[in-house]
């Protein structure tokens, strides 16, 4: 039941917070109003959004596969559960730790 209502509700943010992060890269090169191009470029940057939109994407691309393996038969619900959400975690944790070297480089 969790993961039909994460991949519903995920799913919903994605629609809304991808284009959010597509038309603030497109704003940045706003030559015409520097105020809202510095704006754009300030929400583009911002970590929590990223880090948002890096963990929805990335468990809800896991959960996906889970849910077309268990359509096609595989058997131990449970198990791919644990075994999604541990891959969604690390690939996660691996985003994050890029993320945090980039930022301090």
């Amino acid at each position: 039941m969790f993961v039909w209502l994460f991949h519903r509700v995920s799913g919903l943010l994605l629609v809304i917070l991808l284009p959010l992060q597509l038309a603030t890269g497109l704003l940045q090169g706003d030559t015409t109003h520097v105020q809202l191009a510095r704006l754009m470029a300030d929400l583009h940057r911002h970590g929590f959004l990223n880090c948002l939109v890096a963990f929805l994407a990335i468990f809800h691309g896991v959960y996906g596969v889970r849910t077309l393996l268990l359509d096609a038969g595989m058997r131990h619900e449970k198990l791919l559960f644990w075994l999604c959400t541990l891959v969604g975690g690390l690939l996660f944790a691996g985003f994050v730790w890029i993320w945090m070297m980039r930022g301090a480089a």
